[in-house]
């Protein structure tokens, strides 16, 4: 099997695998949407919970020509305009300001080049110094497990992609960010651990911080976080790009925001 077919089999494995995580924390509410036409599969999972107080499992398939404007930002373009993509994005915004927000993207992408790309990276609303350092070192060892360059150069590559310059600051604590690797220089082995890693991460983190009690200034810090998670996806995500200049459903697209913030 190629990747081309193996490859979206892995993204819809993925989400079921972190959808049944999110709901065996609590009773849940969940809205799936799903768009299916002639090269195009898009199937959109929102869970709404007293834990994850709103998680987006987002998977997609999809196939088009890119419009001429927005074909010169993307490799492989020069001589023919057509793409074919498939991915999984995951965006999970706890209820307790003590859980940070969490964020995850792997995607095989295919124009006149082909590449993986992806990444996640968490963004805590309040300080936690021996928390970051567990985390970093989780990330460490799920890259060091591949290739012993990955962590740095690609924890550098977070910080420099989730960078708010308007803010002059960056979203989160980091994680990994890499783009631009074709199949023969990157394994799509470290691609799906890169996700496996985030979600063994992520539940690993909710057990730990999502019965800790908070105070009200807690709740407003996060608050405020979260206005920064909504500037850095409107004005900096790719993804968010990408998702609207290729006619994906705009709704879908913007549900990856946090349920309220504040930028008070």
């Amino acid at each position: 099997m190629n990747l081309k077919e193996s490859a979206p089999e892995w993204f819809m494995e993925l989400q079921d695998m972190i959808t049944a995580g999110v709901e065996s924390y609590e009773s849940t509410k969940m809205v799936e949407k799903e768009n299916k036409r002639e090269g195009w599969h898009q199937r959109h999972r929102t869970i709404y919970g007293d834990t994850f107080e709103k998680a987006v499992i987002a998977y997609s398939c999809v196939s088009g020509e890119f419009k001429e404007e927005f074909a010169k930002e993307i490799p492989g373009t020069e001589n023919n305009k057509e793409y074919w993509a498939s991915g999984i994005s995951v965006i999970f915004h706890p209820m307790n300001p003590h859980v940070p927000a969490m964020h995850m993207n792997t995607r095989y992408i295919i124009t006149g080049k082909e590449w993986l790309g992806g990444g996640f990276d968490f963004t805590p609303c309040l300080p936690n110094d021996d928390y970051e350092l567990w985390y970093h070192n989780k990330v460490k060892e799920l890259c060091d497990n591949h290739d012993e360059s990955y962590y740095e150069d690609f924890r550098k590559k977070c910080d420099e992609y989730f960078y708010l310059p308007h803010r002059n600051e960056t979203r989160g604590i980091g994680g990994i960010f890499y783009e631009y690797f074709s199949p023969q220089e990157m394994s799509f082995e470290f691609h799906k651990d890169v996700g496996k890693g985030f979600f063994e991460t992520a539940m690993k983190t909710f057990e730990m911080f999502h019965t800790k009690e908070y105070t009200d200034a807690d709740k407003a810090a996060q608050q405020i976080k979260r206005g920064r998670y909504v500037e850095f996806n409107l004005l900096n995500d790719r993804g968010t790009r990408f998702g609207l200049k290729t006619g994906g459903d705009t709704e879908a697209i913007l549900a990856s925001l946090p349920p309220t913030a504040d930028w008070r």
